[in-house]
């Protein structure tokens, strides 16, 4: 069974980078034709998918947050990461990992990330 944790700061203060790590167990990120993404649901609102990457190692980003966005690995420790820079209160949300062959099958509990000065 796969399963997904993310883990990372629940506060951030706006213009910092946010920094989420998603710890993968029960499978590996780099089994062929699996995708690793990151979600985020904004209060009140529904959810965005923020990018993902692939098993290559190659990440793919949505187009409204790709330029403050950046999404990578740690193959020797099964984790994926999501960078998030330069952030605002519209920024805030709960934040959720997932993956599998089509790139949602598992997800994490999801965690809420706030931005506030």
């Amino acid at each position: 069974q796969v399963q997904l944790q993310e883990s990372g700061p629940g506060l951030v203060k706006p213009s910092q980078t946010l920094s989420l790590t998603c710890l993968v167990s029960g499978g590996s990120i780099t089994t062929n034709l699996h995708y690793w993404t990151w979600i985020r649901q904004p209060p009140g609102k529904g959810l965005e998918c923020i990018g993902y990457i692939e098993f290559t190692g190659k990440s793919y980003y949505g187009p409204s947050l790709k330029s403050r966005t950046s999404i990578s690995r740690d193959t020797t420790k099964n984790q994926f990461t999501l960078q998030l820079s330069s952030v605002t209160p519209e920024d805030t949300a709960i934040y959720y990992c997932a993956g599998g062959g089509t790139g949602l099958d598992y997800w994490g509990q999801g965690t809420q990330v706030t931005v506030v000065s």
